[in-house]
């Protein structure tokens, strides 16, 4: 339910610009007081399914992982973030532009992501507080 290549951005809206297809299935992780509330009501209207929490037993196509600096370790959030992600699926992780409270250093997430498995391929402004760094794991071979 997500588009294989990197989001398209000009004159889409922000659900658009992550990617995210009608039906899809997303899971929010780490959403706070800060996090973009016009985001997340645009993924629920694109995706026609509301945002589901870590709780869920469900497959999804993207996980949205808010993140900002002291919140943990960001190997093990995307460890996590993995378990319940389609073969397919893409890790969105948002985390606070620069200057703002929370922010991360880009390099964190470039650290991060492959010794969790995953490969950062690309980067586009998800809202006006928050980036957003799209992973996806190994390609696997087409047979």
């Amino acid at each position: 339910m997500v588009g294989g290549t990197a989001p398209q951005t000009d004159g889409a809206s922000p659900a658009e610009r992550l990617g995210i297809e009608p039906d899809a299935f997303v899971l929010e992780i780490g959403h706070g007081a800060d996090s973009d509330e016009e985001l997340r009501k645009a993924i629920v209207e694109r995706s026609g399914n509301e945002l589901l929490d870590p709780d869920t037993n469900e497959v999804v196509d993207v996980v949205l992982l808010w993140w900002r600096d002291g919140d943990g370790d960001l190997f093990d959030a995307l460890v996590d973030a993995r378990s319940p992600l389609a073969e397919d699926g893409v890790i969105w992780v948002l985390s606070p532009k620069s200057g703002r409270d929370g922010h991360v250093p880009p390099s964190d997430i470039s650290e991060a992501a492959p010794a969790a498995g995953l490969q950062q391929t690309s980067n586009l402004n998800a809202a006006k507080d928050w980036t957003a760094t799209r992973l996806v794991g190994p390609r696997r071979p087409k047979r």
